[in-house]
C-alpha cells in the first residue's frame, strides 16, 4: 500500500484532475462563496460519485471543504440530482427544459442562492459535476450560469490493448494497470482513478482487453475470470462507464470444447447464448463484445466460408436479450501480399469487404472503422467507408497511443488530426455529409454511433510517459462529447487544469501542442506516403523496412520516382471508392492536395508541387526544417523552468531532448536514402551523407 500511495502522490498522477488551488484573491473568494455546501438529492450510484467528486474538487480548489446540507445562514450552495429525484431540479427547470436534456446530458443553472446541476440520468449529473469543476478551474463566473450540454455521440469508448501478462500492445507508458502475471490485479485503485479521468471528459464505455485475445483473455467470458471481471466492471460503473470484452471468435473451440466456431452452426449459436447469459449474471450492465476477426491471422467467419455479417449477427443475437451490442472492427485486409503485385491494395480492403454487406447487419451491430484506410499513419486520407454504408451502424476509431507518431517519446498533439478527419466531406448525402455526422449516426438516422480509440495509458506515475501526451487522452474525450470544440480550446482547458493559469505556461504549451503534429510530419514520411518505420516496433526511420514485406505498406520508390498509383486510370482503382468530387480530386494528379500526393500517385522526383518545389526538394527541405523545429520545442519547454513542477519539467525536458536528437536521425536517414536513390542534389547544398 505504501508503494501505491507513493505513486499517487507523484507529480503528474492527478493529470487534469489535480484541481490545483485557485490563486489567493477575488476569484477564489467568488468560487468559495458559491460552494459552501453540496447537497445531493437521490441515492443513485453516479449521483453519489458526483457528490464525492464535487466535495473533493472544491476542497482542493478553494481550500474549504463544502458541507452536505443546505446552509441555514443564507449562504450559497450547489444542488445536484436527476429531474426525477431532485426537488431542486424540478423547481429550477421547466418540463420543456428537462425534455431538451438527452439521456446523458445535463443542465447547470444559477438560481437564487444555488447552482443546480441536473440530468435525466445520474450519469448526466456526474458529467455536470465534472463540468462545473472545469469551469471553476478556468476562472469562469458562477453568478449567471445557464448551460445545456448533451453528448453528440452515444458511444464514447476507450479500447485497452492490454494483455493479461501485464504487457500492452502499442503501450508506451509502462505496463498494464489491469493485469499482471496472467491474472487481473486485485488492487483496483489505479483502475478507479483511471475511471475518474475517463468520466471527467465524458467517456462512457471501455473494452478492457486487447482485440488480439490470447489464451487467458479468451477465458474472460468463463467462470474462471468472470468474478474478477465483474469487480472491474463495478469500479467503472461508479463512473457511468460500461465494460466491454474483446473476444476470440474461436472461443467455442478453445474454451467451449466444440469442434467448430461456424456462426451458422446451431451448437455454436447456443454456446454463445449461454456465455452471454452467464456474463450478464455477473455484470447486469455489460456493454457487449468488441471483435477483431479474419484480420492479421485472427480467427473469424471466413474459416467457414461465412461473411462478417454472419459472424457479427450470431453474436448480436446472443447479446440482444440483455441489451448488449457487438462492435465489429473493419480492420480486415490481406496481410500476405506479394510486394510485386501492384494491383492488390491494402487501402481498398475494408471498403471491398464491407460495403456489399450494407443492410445485412443486425441493429445491435456496430462497425468500428479506422479513420484512415491504412493504419493510423501521421497522414492518411479518410477511409471511404464513411458515407458508403447508410444502412449500417458505425463508429470511427482513432489511436490515442502514438504508435506511428512518436510513441510518446515525441510530442504529437493529435486533436488537430482528428478534427481534420471529422470535418471531412463525404458527399454521401450532398453538402454537409461530414464524417462526424456519419460517426454520430445523424446523417443516416442510425440507432448507434460514436467514437472509439486505443488508449495511451500505462502504469507510469504520470499515466502517459510524456507529460504532454495526457492532452491526447483528454482531447479525445472532449472531442467525443462535442466534435465542434476547437483544438485550441481543448488544449487551453487541459493546460489550465493540469498546470494552472500562468499565462506564459498557457501560451507556450498551447503553441507547442498546436504545431507538434506538423513538426512530427515534417521529419517523418513525406506527402502522405506513410510507413518508412522500423518493422514491428514502428519507432525510428527505415525507409525500406516494410517495402518488400507481406503487409501491403509500400511506397514504390525507385531511381525515377515515388508513390502509389491508386487511380482508376492506371493504378489500383482505389480513388473510385470515394463519393462526389473527392473521387475526381484524388484521381487527378493536378488536384490532389500536396500532403496526400504520394498516397494517390506515383510521380518523378522532379514533379513540381503546388508550393513550387519539386518532390525531392520538398523532402530535403522539410527534413531539415523538421529537425530545426524539433529543437525549437526543446528551447520553448526550457523557457518554462521554474513555472512547472520540477519533476514534470525534467520528464518533459528529457523527452524533448530525445525528440530533438531523433528528428536529426530521421532527417539524415531519409535525406541520404532519397539522395542516393534519385541522384538529385539538394539545391541549397546542405550536408547529406
Amino acid at each position: 500500500m505504501m508503494e501505491k500511495a507513493s505513486i499517487q502522490s507523484q507529480a503528474g498522477y492527478g493529470a487534469w484532475l489535480n484541481h490545483l488551488p485557485l490563486a489567493e484573491g477575488a476569484y477564489r473568494e467568488h468560487a468559495a462563496s458559491w460552494t459552501k455546501a453540496v447537497v445531493a438529492e437521490g441515492t443513485e450510484l453516479c449521483v453519489l460519485t458526483a457528490l464525492s467528486e464535487l466535495e473533493d474538487g472544491i476542497a482542493k480548489l478553494t481550500g474549504k471543504r463544502p458541507e452536505k446540507d443546505i446552509p441555514q445562514n443564507g449562504s450559497r450552495y450547489i444542488a445536484i440530482g436527476t429531474f426525477a429525484g431532485s426537488a431542486a431540479a424540478k423547481e429550477t427547470f421547466s418540463r420543456e427544459e428537462q425534455a431538451e436534456v438527452a439521456a446523458e446530458g445535463f443542465r447547470i443553472r444559477t438560481s437564487g442562492r444555488s447552482i443546480v446541476i441536473a440530468g435525466a440520468s445520474a450519469q448526466g449529473v456526474l458529467y455536470g459535476a465534472f463540468h462545473l469543476l472545469r469551469l471553476i478551474s478556468s476562472g469562469a463566473s458562477l453568478d449567471e450560469l445557464n448551460l445545456l450540454e448533451n453528448p453528440v455521440n452515444g458511444i464514447r469508448m476507450i479500447n485497452q490493448w492490454d494483455n493479461i501478462d501485464g504487457s500492452i500492445e502499442r503501450g508506451y507508458a509502462g505496463n498494464s494497470i489491469f493485469y499482471a502475471n496472467d491474472d487481473i490485479v486485485d488492487d483496483l485503485t489505479r483502475v478507479r482513478d483511471y475511471a475518474r479521468m475517463l468520466a471527467s471528459v465524458g467517456l462512457n464505455a471501455i473494452s478492457i482487453n486487447n482485440v488480439n485475445a490470447h489464451r487467458y483473455e479468451t477465458m474472460f467470458i468463463t467462470e474462471r475470470f468472470l468474478p474478477k471481471v465483474a469487480r472491474v466492471a463495478e469500479t467503472f460503473r461508479k463512473y457511468g462507464i460500461k465494460t466491454f470484452l474483446s473476444i476470440n471468435f474461436a472461443a467455442p473451440i478453445e474454451v467451449g470444447g466444440l469442434e467448430t466456431a461456424d456462426p451458422l452452426e446451431a451448437s455454436v449459436q447456443e454456446w454463445w447464448k449461454e456465455r452471454a447469459a452467464e456474463i450478464y449474471r455477473y455484470i447486469p450492465d455489460f456493454g457487449g463484445f468488441l471483435v477483431k476477426a479474419d484480420s492479421e491471422n485472427r480467427p473469424g467467419p471466413f474459416t467457414y466460408d461465412r461473411d462478417h455479417a454472419d459472424g457479427a449477427n450470431m453474436l448480436a443475437d446472443a447479446l440482444r436479450p440483455f441489451g448488449g451490442v457487438v462492435i465489429w472492427r473493419c480492420f480486415v485486409y490481406n496481410c500476405k501480399q506479394d510486394w510485386r503485385d501492384r494491383k492488390t491494395d491494402r487501402a481498398r480492403a475494408a471498403y471491398d469487404h464491407f460495403t456489399p454487406l450494407d443492410g445485412r447487419f443486425k441493429d445491435n451491430v456496430i462497425l468500428q472503422v479506422k479513420n484512415g484506410p491504412m493504419d493510423f499513419q501521421v497522414r492518411e486520407p479518410l477511409s471511404p467507408l464513411f458515407g458508403a454504408m447508410p444502412n449500417t451502424n458505425m463508429t470511427i476509431e482513432f489511436q490515442i497511443t502514438q504508435e506511428y507518431t512518436g510513441q510518446q517519446r515525441h510530442l504529437c498533439y493529435l486533436v488537430p488530426q482528428w478534427k481534420e478527419a471529422l470535418e471531412f466531406e463525404t458527399y454521401a448525402r450532398g453538402e454537409g455529409s461530414t464524417v462526424k455526422r456519419v460517426a454520430d449516426g445523424t446523417l443516416f438516422g442510425r440507432s448507434y454511433g460514436g467514437f472509439a480509440a486505443v488508449s495511451n495509458i500505462g502504469d507510469d506515475a504520470n499515466w502517459t510517459g510524456h507529460p504532454l501526451a495526457q492532452a491526447n487522452l483528454y482531447g479525445y474525450g472532449r472531442l467525443a462529447w462535442n466534435p465542434d470544440l476547437t483544438s485550441e480550446g481543448i488544449a487551453a482547458e487541459w493546460i489550465t487544469q493540469t498546470f494552472g493559469s500562468n499565462e506564459q505556461v498557457l501560451e507556450t504549451v498551447s503553441g507547442m501542442l498546436m504545431e507538434s503534429w506538423s513538426i512530427y510530419e515534417s521529419y517523418t514520411a513525406p506527402l502522405g506516403v506513410g510507413w518508412m518505420v522500423t518493422p514491428h516496433y514502428h519507432y525510428g526511420p527505415d525507409v525500406d523496412g516494410y517495402e518488400y514485406s507481406k503487409w501491403g505498406t509500400y511506397h514504390f520508390a525507385d531511381l525515377h520516382g515515388i508513390g502509389v498509383d491508386r487511380t482508376v486510370k492506371s493504378g489500383t482503382g482505389y480513388t473510385a471508392q470515394y463519393q462526389g468530387s473527392n473521387a475526381e480530386v484524388y484521381e487527378s494528379l493536378e488536384r490532389t492536395p500536396d500532403e496526400l500526393l504520394l498516397f494517390f500517385h506515383h510521380v518523378p522526383y522532379t514533379h513540381v508541387l503546388k508550393s513550387g518545389k519539386t518532390v525531392i526538394q520538398h523532402i530535403y527541405d522539410t527534413r531539415f526544417e523538421g529537425a530545426e523545429r524539433a529543437a525549437g520545442l526543446t528551447a520553448k519547454w526550457n523557457s518554462l523552468e521554474g513555472l512547472i513542477e520540477p519533476s514534470i519539467f525534467e520528464e518533459g525536458k528529457q523527452r524533448f531532448l530525445i525528440q530533438e536528437e531523433h528528428a536529426q536521425h530521421w532527417r539524415d536517414v531519409l535525406n541520404t536514402y532519397f539522395f542516393r536513390k534519385s541522384g538529385l542534389p539538394d539545391a541549397l547544398g546542405r550536408t547529406i551523407y
